[in-house]
């Protein structure tokens, strides 16, 4: 599973060093984004045309390993 992580890349110089799909103008941004307005990952797919399945996944669990920190609460 972690070698769909090596899909994702951050540059500096591209995308203000957001978080790509494949060295690609593709934020893992936009694919969430994407879900969230209501698209399932056939429809994603369709409409970023340069995007694989394993791209999704790969931007899934990229957000999912993000957010999995802990919360201390002050």
């Amino acid at each position: 599973m972690d070698e769909l992580l090596t899909r994702i890349t951050v540059n500096p110089a591209q995308c203000g060093g957001r978080p790509c799909i494949r060295g690609m103008r593709i934020r893992v941004i936009d694919i969430l984004d994407s879900f969230a307005a209501g698209l399932d990952a056939q429809q994603v797919l369709e409409e970023l045309r340069d995007l694989e399945p394993d791209d999704i996944r790969a931007a899934l669990r990229y957000a999912s390993r993000r957010l999995d920190h802990p919360f201390i609460a002050a």
